[in-house]
């Protein structure tokens, strides 16, 4: 089922089924040199746009080591739980997430997502994994300065991390498309993700945003036609001003 693919390819287990001969071939070798194995070549990410955009192989193995790291510790460090809860609609990360940090009880994180896209689901549990370290203390284990980082700063590394992860899924892994993630990782690959998250999210860094503003005076109106040209509609938080 590719739904399921993310969460188990991590891991060295095909998403989509077996892997190729020559995959197998070199992962052999690889295990056998005591080094890990090759990742596959990357395949170009299409969106229903046409916009492609081309992952450089060196780039995506950087990501891929980082990323099975923070999974592993997802999975297998006890003092902490992320789960998610069904919900019908679609959320960006952010939009749900719930945070409790109790010296007293185990940390949690909780987040609202659709059923039937696993791939997306294991990316947003990345997101959740990085708020939930910074609240606890943790989070230079996983995001290097991210102890020097706060509010829009912190907020704007974590999602330049959610968009590289859903790069590798995409054009590594195959992972199934899924709309949110899809906008953050263009946003970040053609310069407009501090536009996207201060748009969205202007109440909540409402500093951030009016700097931003003035040093970027045609900055909202560049992004605006960017975004509906790329996904033929208004940017989020631009959805009820028309």
């Amino acid at each position: 089922m590719m739904a399921k693919a993310f969460a188990r390819k991590v891991y060295g287990v095909r998403f989509f089924g077996p892997l190729p001969v020559v995959v197998l071939l070199s992962s052999l070798l690889g295990a056998c040199a005591g080094g890990p194995p090759p990742l596959p070549e990357p395949r170009p990410v299409v969106i229903r746009s046409g916009e492609r955009l081309y992952a450089d192989p060196e780039r995506m193995a950087g990501v891929d080591t980082w990323f099975k790291a923070q999974r592993d510790n997802i999975v297998n460090d006890p003092t902490f739980m992320i789960s998610a809860v069904p919900l019908d609609s679609v959320k960006y990360p952010w939009e749900s997430l719930y945070l409790a940090t109790d010296p007293q009880a185990t940390d949690s994180a909780t987040f609202s997502f659709p059923y039937g896209f696993e791939d997306a689901r294991v990316v947003y549990e990345v997101y959740a994994h990085y708020r939930l370290m910074k609240e606890s203390g943790r989070i230079a284990e996983f995001l290097p300065e991210g102890d020097t980082m706060q509010g829009f700063s912190f907020e704007r590394a974590i999602l330049a991390r959610v968009a590289d992860a859903w790069f590798l899924g995409r054009a590594v892994y195959e992972a199934a498309p899924y709309e949110p993630l899809e906008e953050i990782l263009y946003a970040n690959e053609a310069g407009y993700l501090d536009a996207m998250i201060l748009t969205a999210r202007g109440d909540e860094f409402e500093e951030e945003r009016e700097a931003w503003v003035r040093e970027n005076p045609d900055g909202l109106e560049q992004y605006r036609e960017w975004f509906m040209a790329t996904f033929s509609r208004e940017p989020p938080g631009l959805e009820e001003k028309g």
